[in-house]
């Protein structure tokens, strides 16, 4: 069951400004404090999203970056064993061969 995070409108209680409820999907979200009876706002809460934050995390997971090194050229930071560590334009022999990262 999710909890969902509401904030006093007018005035606090011993809950606080903000508090959580363990609350069904299902259920309506609160109008009152269920401990004060004062007037309440459900609030959006945040989330915790984890990024990747290294090249070899991202190249863990299967991502192909690529970082501009001059004018048509980038180096392939995620390159895998047999894929050119740099790619220029006009050469489509050193694009990372996607078919061998993506599989169905």
């Amino acid at each position: 069951m999710p909890y969902y995070e509401y904030e006093h409108t007018e005035s606090t209680c011993e809950l606080g400004r903000r508090f959580e409820v363990k609350q069904s999907i299902h259920d309506k979200q609160l109008k009152r404090c269920p401990e004060c009876n004062e007037p309440v706002k459900r609030l959006i809460s945040l989330v915790g999203i984890s990024t990747p934050k290294t090249n070899s995390e991202l190249k863990d997971l299967g991502f192909t970056k690529l970082v501009k090194r001059d004018d048509g050229v980038y180096e392939n930071v995620t390159a895998r064993n047999d894929e050119s560590r740099y790619m220029e334009r006009g050469k489509p022999e050193t694009m990372p061969d996607l078919s061998k990262i993506i599989s169905d």
